[in-house]
């Protein structure tokens, strides 16, 4: 049922306004796979995805129409690329926003008022709380980490704007709190669900078709990084590996005969994911979402300074067959680590893999109570 002291929204019309995280691709990969599972349930709501994130991503994942709001009401981290932050850039962001949040919210309760939103969803920009309180509407937020948690390690003024971000969360209605999680204490009413993520969209035949596969399935690697990727890939290792394929998302990858460049924006990771043996990547919600839904081994780099980073290389250890490499494994190193057997997971039970379902039915029972 609707949080009594909302108005119920329009039936005949109801719009679910989605803010998204102005960081990287996993949290635009999150959301939209909740957009989906809420398309497919009731194509009748209609969806405002609010965010920097390119459409053509965004499109990946919803196969009905939605609309796009370019809006950032969050800086997450800057970086270069995946692994590189520039805590100097991100603290300047901050402060612009908190300074602008009170002329933020007006400018967007005037476009949500006029567009009749019933409901925000919030992944996970901590100004759509208090944005959701301004407008009289409620904010369910999704997440397995604030950026509260993320910023107070880092000390001096990261310890205020944490504060100042735990203040919004606490005004939030509800979280679906995501496995691989931090405790989110900041948020008054918690739910926890299973994994989110997509599905692949093709079989296995038609993508080994479509790559020209020939090397068997654990001799087939996916490396993807997420949508800032890594510089200085060491691609020269691959020639290490003649008779095995490697797969990647970096159009300036050299044209190596066993490196296959997942050119156009047609795949995703997770559409490569069933016709490979594993996946290499840096720690990053989505990626490891993706990969134990569809049970794939993870060979992952650690990352250091980011408070997330231990959270997921613990579930992977938990929860799959796995390889924790340094930067230096994958820099400097032979990949060696590739004739090396995965280890098996510490624990013998499986996560949920229902997140974006479980996620998606609440909304639509959120619009059409009873």
């Amino acid at each position: 049922m609707p949080n009594a002291q909302f108005p119920i929204p329009n039936a005949q019309c109801p719009v679910l306004y989605i803010a998204i995280t102005n960081h990287g691709f996993g949290h635009a990969v999150r959301a939209a796979s909740v957009a989906a599972e809420i398309q497919k349930l009731n194509p009748e709501i209609k969806l405002i995805l609010v965010t920097t994130a390119p459409a053509w991503l965004l499109e990946t994942y919803l196969s009905g129409n939605f609309e796009i709001r370019p809006r950032a009401f969050d800086v997450g981290v800057i970086q270069s690329d995946s692994l590189k932050m520039d805590k100097s850039a991100t603290l300047e962001k901050l402060r612009e926003i908190r300074s602008n949040q009170d002329k933020i919210i007006a400018s967007e309760v005037n476009f949500i008022r006029d567009r009749q939103v019933g409901l925000i969803i919030a992944d996970i920009p901590p100004l759509a709380a208090p944005l959701a309180k301004a407008a009289g509407i409620p904010c369910w937020a999704i997440g397995n980490f604030g950026w509260d948690f993320i910023y107070r390690p880092w000390g001096g003024e990261f310890e205020e704007m944490a504060d100042w971000i735990g203040d919004c969360f606490s005004k939030c209605d509800r979280l679906f709190r995501l496995p691989l999680h931090e405790p989110m204490s900041a948020f008054p009413n918690i739910i926890d669900v299973g994994l989110t993520g997509g599905n692949p969209r093709y079989s296995p035949e038609h993508m080994q078709a479509r790559l020209g596969l020939t090397a068997p399935k654990e001799k087939t690697i996916l490396l993807t990084f997420g949508g800032l990727g890594l510089e200085a890939i060491p691609y020269g290792n691959i020639t290490r590996f003649p008779d095995w394929k490697f797969i990647c998302f970096d159009d300036g990858a050299p044209d190596l005969p066993n490196l296959i460049k997942a050119e156009g924006k047609d795949y995703r990771p997770v559409d490569f994911i069933p016709v490979c043996d594993r996946v290499i990547s840096k720690p990053g919600y989505s990626t490891f979402a993706e990969a134990l839904r569809l049970e794939i081994p993870i060979i992952s780099l650690t990352r250091q300074g980011f408070a997330e980073s231990p959270l997921l290389l613990e579930g992977i250890q938990d929860y799959a067959y796995h390889q924790i490499i340094s930067e230096s494994d994958f820099f400097q190193g032979n990949w060696e680590f590739l004739h090396q057997e995965a280890k098996p997971p510490r624990r013998s039970q499986f996560l949920n893999k229902n997140g974006s379902e479980a996620i998606a039915r609440a909304v639509v029972n959120y619009f059409q109570p009873g």
